[in-house]
């Protein structure tokens, strides 16, 4: 069987407790989407992840502290960082990208620079929508320091909406948050769910984050792999799609609502009513997606791939919502050493006529990685004891068994 189907090593997260400090602690990986017997298309890698690519690492900080009543300045806070580095820390080495926005209403810096270079040139960092900033400058100290030969940096920083959940104006990421989340990088196995810039988020009604997988193309397709890392907080309840099951006209309750009646304008949760109306306009909200290749692709062609992740986000039921921030970056660690200034130089490419693997595998790999991150979140309770609830385990079982799309035997 697969790693990344009883993959039950410790995690390390760093979390901010109640109590105000930062305190190291190991989390169990949770079951995701296949071991629940949820089929997809496609073969994954090894970790069914995006550091399926070699060289990838990520890194993730997660700050939940304090409970109760919004109180701006000191809490409840609820969210984080998550990093993504395209060849590790130890390099400085850029690699070839590109871009797409399925819908604009959203933030990613950089973004200019990646369209007229061709190259991202360092980390892409995932927060909450008002820590951009913070997350953006602390990665250009931690870039500027290192010996790129660059004397400036215009990192990739991108965001989406957890003030339901979290104190979003109390400024709660620090700049230390960042950086710790860039030492802290590695490779191997990732945490899902409501970890590092996905703390906070809520993904088609139901508890979201941060969620990953991989696709390893056979060896007739080139033997290259696919990686994709979501922080979603995206989607409409109505629209949510799971291998094709419409699980969100399945499962109607377990809706945001709020413990501390009066508090808002949801109503208070009940062992009788659990629908309620979410202060947001549903639909409302953004996902940040990363699809990382070894494939040997040139910026036009990983423009390409990250329009295909979209359909991904598609498949799930996302429409690119009119309030929704849909923004997507792809990169490839092939051609090495390709942004030296060293004369002319030679890159390998991927002819066009070769990319429909590639395609296919962006596309079943966005949609499991969204999967992932409602699997693995859990109920959380935040800012004005609003709570959304994680997708539950058996009834996704029975929606998708009522279809005959459950997998009883998880396939290794």
């Amino acid at each position: 069987m697969c790693t990344c189907m009883r993959l039950r090593l410790l995690i390390s997260i760093v979390v901010v407790s109640s109590s105000g400090f930062a305190v190291q602690v190991h989390a169990q990986a949770k079951a995701r989407a296949r071991e629940l017997g949820v089929p997809f298309d496609g073969t994954p890698g090894p970790l069914n992840a995006i550091t399926d690519i070699s060289g990838v690492e990520v890194g993730q900080v997660t700050l939940i502290s304090g409970e109760g009543k919004l109180v701006v300045g000191s809490g409840p806070v609820r969210t984080g960082v998550t990093v993504i580095l395209p060849r590790g820390r130890a390099s400085t080495d850029p690699v070839f990208a590109g871009w797409f926005a399925l819908n604009g209403n959203g933030e990613m810096t950089g973004t200019t620079w990646v369209q007229e270079s061709g190259f991202l040139e360092g980390p892409v960092a995932i927060t909450n929508t008002h820590s951009v900033g913070v997350v953006r400058d602390a990665i250009v100290d931690w870039m500027v320091r290192r010996p790129t030969g660059q004397p400036w940096a215009l990192p990739v920083v991108a965001e989406t909406y957890d003030g339901l959940l979290n104190d979003v104006n109390g400024f709660h990421v620090k700049p230390e948050h960042a950086i710790r989340a860039l030492d802290g990088a590695r490779s191997g196995p990732v945490a899902e769910g409501g970890v590092g810039g996905g703390t906070g988020m809520v993904c088609f009604g139901f508890k979201g984050g941060i969620g990953t997988s991989s696709r390893k193309l056979d060896a007739q397709s080139g033997g290259y792999t696919v990686g994709v890392l979501v922080q979603c907080n995206a989607g409409r309840r109505s629209e949510l799609r799971i291998a094709g099951v419409p699980v969100g006209r399945e499962i109607t309750d377990l809706t945001p609502c709020q413990t501390i009646p009066g508090a808002g304008r949801m109503r208070p949760c009940s062992a009788t009513t659990l629908a309620a109306t979410d202060a947001r306009q549903d639909g409302m909200g953004s996902i940040i997606v990363v699809v990382a290749t070894d494939a040997p692709l040139l910026p036009n062609q990983l423009h390409r791939l990250a329009v295909r992740a979209a359909l991904g986000v598609g498949v799930t039921g996302g429409k690119g919502e009119n309030s929704s921030g849909d923004l997507i970056i792809a990169f490839s660690t092939a051609n090495p050493l390709a942004a030296r200034d060293t004369g002319v130089v030679r890159a390998q490419l991927l002819p066009n006529a070769r990319m429909n693997p590639l395609f296919y595998a962006t596309v079943q790999a966005t949609e499991e990685a969204i999967v992932n991150a409602m699997v693995a979140a859990e109920t959380m309770t935040g800012a004005n004891g609003t709570r959304v609830y994680a997708l539950p385990h058996d009834r996704l079982q029975a929606a998708l068994r009522k279809y005959n799309r459950l997998q009883e035997k998880p396939a290794p």
